[in-house]
């Protein structure tokens, strides 16, 4: 008989004073030798018979060597309870309750114990030595006093197999049959406001020690414990458990808890990650070195790597798939690239479970051994129940996938726009990819082109604006420099001194000088005059004279505490640059989001003293559409009327603002394809190549271009100015023209005109049409409508 000894730390202390004692077996085979037509009549006689002369083993002892000493006479004795047709079957002991010393094993116990190796010790996972005398105080209150208590936990052993390697896990049951427990005349009385006290103190161990002092009940007999195999259940709540863990060992603990749920070391685990494109299927680079299928593959095309089976069940219709032979997979797909792929890594059998994640996205779980038929369509029904939890998993991990990729976005690209967000993904992906699987080192950021797209340029410029700000700038320092003379002409009536005489020379000056207008840097030197020579003055004059002091104080009172410069005229102007600003940007952010349902494409404007902005379109800007040029004309015609709304804003603002405000308007037709690289140094777009250089050159410099042999700009106040340099350019606008003309956006007047040579450029020309700001329609041009004068325009 082997005796698996106590695993506790040192001797444990209990309520319990233990008497192991095999009085229930006695009895019933007293009770089968009361019965002559019993099986086991005789063998019950002569047990009873031979065991006379061991009376310890009814009566009960405490030493527990007596295990040792009567081993062979325990062993045969309870063999009763060992059928030997349930030996193999059944994982059953005899037990010491509350100090788990265990002895006589069934044949299967000991045989697991056996595989466990020499230095397994049989221990209960998780189990406090510490909650031992509390939980046996439990049992007593419920066993002993009848209080209806539920203090059970499933107790689970882990035993692994050391020729398999693989740990299974067990939970017991106790049979209560063979013992009884009494209480001692050293157990105190237990009354009901005991029990409503010892509920509700559970961690108090003194109290429990009061009611139910040490030694002070008598258990008498042992216990029948029986194991049952509950790896599966434990494997898959092991295997959720780990799926939602977040240390850098999950992804081993997932396939450890893979392998317990089917019973093998042989099999692994992967995921690998696809979208969906316009025609088919692609590989994602999300983690793809945990990908079996994509070992070493950066990108896949679904439709040529995979077979149609596999395209339609698991792609298409998101079904389980098992293939439990790959050589008979390979012949009957004739070797395709995924067949390939699984050969390599010597992979025989394996189960795919598709998750769908949202429509343009989804997860392949990858179950792989190298073992045939070890996976198959039977086993892989076990997956039903973690599929759910691995769903769960796999989101959680892609939202701190696509946190990743918006740091990498945020710290190298700033804020994107949404038309090519993707593209600036893609790479991002890549990079994370190749630095999580690149053993050589970190690799860089690609530049991000965009090839062959056509631009287009439009501004709405508030005319005059550096002379307003200078008049603006020019007013308050004139009232600011009367203030400070006011100040000091005041201090020289008082003390008469040549100081103030000179100051006032200075002041006047500077207040002469700058009625006459103000040059670069002259803000910079009055302010610098004030704060160096006369504010020592004034500090000194509020010590002098109570008037002057007040003098001094309201001179202060009209100057910015922040800029220390009155702020007043340029104050007003700024405000109603701002409110002009703020509402045609808003205006144009509204109507953006209209003409991205026409077609995705690249869109960036900036508040400088008035709008402009860069639109982009063409095929390499969008992932899943196909580009055709019906949707530039679209663009073109949705800009100038744009204009023309953006015009009428500003018209109807001008009586609004303080400071009245005018705008003058600009297209830029640039029909040649060309390319925009994102500068990661600026973060921001630009121009790439030199020969598109000649594109942001004319974009600088247009507004102040002048009309062919005169002085004037070529944009004015109420018109909108289209500059282009080829026939055919003004040729598809004036067809716009006539359009909006007859929708009375515009006014019949059209003016062409030749544009004075840039530097480095020559031969531009614009059309100028005044804009109609008296429009009574009251049906404004839709999406639709433009749409519709472009396909009837270009079908003609």
């Amino acid at each position: 008989m082997r005796i698996l000894a106590t695993n506790f730390n040192k001797p444990v202390e209990l309520p319990l004073k233990l008497k192991i004692s095999f009085e229930a077996v006695f009895e019933y085979l007293e009770n089968i030798t009361k019965d002559n037509n019993h099986y086991l009549n005789s063998t019950a006689l002569e047990l009873l018979k031979e065991y006379e002369q061991y009376p310890e083993l009814r009566t009960g002892f405490e030493d527990l060597s007596y295990l040792d000493k009567y081993n062979n006479q325990i062993d045969k004795l309870l063999s009763i309870l060992f059928p030997d047709l349930l030996q193999n079957n059944e994982i059953k002991a005899a037990t010491i309750p509350f100090e788990f010393t265990t002895f006589k094993l069934s044949k299967r116990f000991q045989q697991i114990i056996e595989d466990a190796g020499e230095n397994y010790e049989f221990k209960l996972r998780n189990f406090d030595e510490s909650k031992i005398y509390i939980l046996s105080c439990a049992f007593i209150l419920s066993y002993c006093h009848n209080v209806t208590i539920d203090f059970k936990r499933p107790f689970l052993f882990d035993i692994p197999n050391i020729k398999t390697g693989i740990t299974k896990h067990y939970r017991t049951l106790l049979n209560g049959d063979f013992f009884k427990v009494t209480p001692l005349a050293s157990a105190p009385k237990i009354a009901d406001e005991d029990v409503k006290l010892l509920l509700d103190n559970f961690n108090n161990i003194d109290i429990w020690k009061e009611k139910f002092p040490p030694n002070s009940y008598q258990f008498t007999g042992f216990g029948m414990m029986n194991l049952f195999d509950v790896t599966p259940d434990q494997a898959l709540s092991n295997l959720k458990e780990n799926l939602l863990r977040k240390d850098e060992q999950a992804f081993e603990a997932i396939e450890k808890s893979i392998s317990n749920l089917f019973g093998s070391n042989n099999i692994k685990f992967g995921f690998s990650t696809y979208g969906t494109s316009k025609e088919s299927f692609v590989s994602k680079n999300y983690q793809a070195q945990n990908s079996f299928i994509l070992k070493s593959i950066e990108n896949v095309d679904c439709q040529n790597f995979f077979c149609n089976s596999i395209i339609s069940k698991v792609f298409e219709h998101k079904e389980l798939l098992a293939i439990s032979n790959i050589d008979e997979y390979g012949e009957g797909s004739n070797y395709n690239g995924f067949y390939k792929s699984l050969k390599q890594q010597g992979i025989q059998s394996l189960i795919l479970v598709p998750l769908k994640l949202n429509e343009d996205f989804f997860v392949v779980m990858e179950l792989v051994s190298d073992t045939k038929y070890e996976l198959n369509s039977i086993n892989a029904f076990k997956l039903k129940d973690v599929a759910p939890v691995f769903k769960i998993a796999i989101e959680r991990y892609m939202d701190e996938y696509e946190t990743k990729l918006e740091s990498i976005i945020q710290e190298n690209y700033t804020s994107l726009h949404p038309a090519v967000k993707w593209k600036f993904y893609e790479q991002a992906e890549a990079y994370l990819f190749n630095n999580e699987t690149n053993s050589k080192g970190a690799t860089n950021l690609k530049n991000i082109v965009f090839e062959n797209v056509v631009p287009l340029y439009g501004q709405s410029d508030i005319k005059g604006s550096s002379i307003a700000r200078n008049k603006a700038i020019q007013q308050d320092l004139v009232k600011q420099l009367g203030l400070a003379s006011k100040v000091i002409e005041k201090a020289k009536q008082l003390y008469k001194l040549p100081i103030y005489n000179d100051l006032l020379f200075r002041i006047d000056e500077c207040l002469n000088n700058t009625k006459k207008g103000l040059n670069s840097g002259d803000e910079m030197s009055l302010t610098d005059f004030l704060k160096k020579d006369i504010y020592p003055v004034f500090n000194h004059l509020k010590t002098l004279d109570e008037s002057l002091k007040n003098e001094i104080e309201n001179y202060m009172q009209q100057i910015d505490d922040k800029l220390f410069v009155v702020y007043d005229k340029r104050k007003k102007y700024e405000e109603s640059v701002t409110i002009l600003n703020d509402e045609l940007a808003k205006y144009i952010d509204k109507k953006q989001i209209e003409a991205q349902k026409m077609f995705p494409h690249y869109f960036e404007r900036y508040k400088t003293d008035g709008i402009d902005y860069n639109m982009y379109i063409g095929q390499s800007l969008v992932k899943n559409c196909t580009y055709n040029k019906l949707y530039l004309y679209n663009l073109r015609l949705w800009q100038l009327q744009l204009m023309c709304e953006l015009e009428n804003i500003a018209y109807k603002l001008k009586d609004t603002l303080e400071h009245p405000l005018e705008i003058a308007s600009l297209i830029l037709i640039h029909s040649n394809p060309l390319a925009i690289k994102f500068r990661l140094d600026e973060k921001r777009f630009d121009v790439d190549g030199a020969y598109n250089i000649r594109y942001e050159i004319i974009k600088k410099r247009i507004d102040k271009a002048l009309i062919k042999n005169t002085k004037k700009r070529i944009t004015q106040p109420g018109k909108i100015t289209i500059v282009y340099s080829q026939n055919k350019e003004a040729a598809e606008y004036l067809k716009y023209i006539k359009y909006l003309q007859s929708n009375n956006y515009l006014l019949p007047t059209i003016e062409k005109l030749e544009i004075e040579d840039l530097v480095g450029i020559s031969g531009l020309k614009a059309i100028r049409v005044a804009v109609n700001y008296n429009n009574s329609s009251e049906k404004s041009i839709t999406l639709n409508d433009i749409m519709k004068v472009i396909k009837d325009e270009h079908l003609n």
